[in-house]
């Protein structure tokens, strides 16, 4: 060091460095890190990846729930806590209630507002019960997926009687359904079939243990989801009770041009139940039917591996009923021809004043 150097350093010692942090333990070092990903996380899923659309009541819910389920376990980014959002949309079939769903309207009563909500972004997939989701989508939407099917038939739920021949004539049984109403009366015309019998499975059981009806019909795939099947007294078979279209079957819905949500439904769907459910809906269509309409269809795999189905239109009061069926490849474009034709021939049989009686 020279003179001047030196003589600088004597006059003016350095200035004393702050002292630094301590380092941290390798244990803080991980929980850091830990810490730091879970916000990530959090930040990630805060925005819900994919928002449902669903009605309230319990099925609906446990529909939704379903589908939720269904996509968590197939995409793992899905699972992540808040990557999917519920979002209950009440639609004109649950707010009014005191009418019979022919005098309100009938078509999209318990989609209508679901699918505004789809339209308008608010949602990014609809979950539907497909026995409502009328044969014509709306405008700029799409329908994919069909998760698989469950049993299609209805159950007979009564605290007095075995079943419906078990009843007394003049007993009571209360249904919304004019599918049910018509094949009912058509085997038993001495019961008395309350046809605004409304509201969701748990109203219906309280309403029959009020005694406000002697017995009801409900769909079997509803109880089995929403696990109350110990309420079912007997099972009607299909020959007894022809089911209504698309019976059984859950339909997941999004925006046409939403190809993430297209593709994430997508790899949901059960194939078989989405041309079963294809064909019902082609014999539906053709009939032009709506709730004023006591219409049965039912297309399922037969032995040999092809379609079978099964459709009927009845007159209101049961006292003529119409049968057809086909048999055919089990492939989409040769299903819908069946459900077509099937159409085309009970309008044939039917005549123009056949649902007037």
């Amino acid at each position: 060091m020279n003179t001047l150097s030196s003589t600088l350093h004597s006059a003016c010692p350095p200035l004393p460095r702050a002292p630094s942090p301590p380092s941290p333990s390798p244990k803080c070092h991980t929980r850091f890190h830990r810490v730091k990903a879970s916000i990530a996380v959090e930040q990630q899923t805060k925005v819900a990846l994919i928002r449902i659309g669903t009605r309230g009541s319990p099925l609906a819910l446990a529909q939704a729930y379903e589908t939720r389920d269904k996509l968590m376990a197939s995409h793992p980014e899905l699972a992540e806590e808040g990557a999917i959002q519920i979002v209950i949309i009440k639609t004109t079939g649950d707010k009014i209630l005191s009418q019979p769903l022919a005098d309100i309207g009938g078509k999209g009563l318990f989609t209508k507002e679901i699918d505004e909500a789809l339209l308008n972004s608010e949602i990014d997939i609809a979950v539907h019960s497909m026995k409502d989701v009328p044969t014509y989508l709306p405008d700029k939407t799409i329908l994919p997926c069909n998760l698989p099917r469950e049993d299609v038939r209805d159950a007979f739920i009564s605290l007095s009687a075995t079943s419906l021949a078990d009843l007394p004539p003049g007993s009571v049984i209360g249904t919304a359904s004019l599918r049910r109403k018509s094949q009912i009366l058509h085997r038993y015309p001495s019961l008395n079939v309350q046809e605004n019998f409304r509201g969701n499975v748990q109203t219906r059981l309280r309403k029959l243990s009020d005694g406000v009806v002697q017995a009801t019909l409900l769909a079997l795939a509803g109880l089995k989801r929403l696990s109350m099947t110990e309420n079912v007294t007997s099972i009607l078979s299909i020959d007894d009770m022809l089911p209504a279209v698309a019976q059984g079957a859950i339909g997941i819905a999004c925006r046409s041009d939403d190809d993430k949500m297209a593709e994430y439904i997508a790899s949901l769907n059960h194939e078989e139940t989405r041309l079963a459910v294809v064909c019902e809906r082609a014999f539906l269509q053709t009939l032009d039917g709506s709730c004023r309409t006591p219409i049965a269809g039912y297309a399922s795999r037969n032995e040999d591996g092809n379609c079978l189905f099964r459709g009927l239109v009845a007159s209101p009061d049961g006292t003529r009923v119409l049968e057809t069926s086909r048999v055919g490849p089990y492939a989409v474009e040769d299903m819908i021809e069946m459900g077509k034709d099937a159409g085309k021939e009970l309008l044939s049989r039917a005549g123009p004043n056949f649902f007037s009686s």
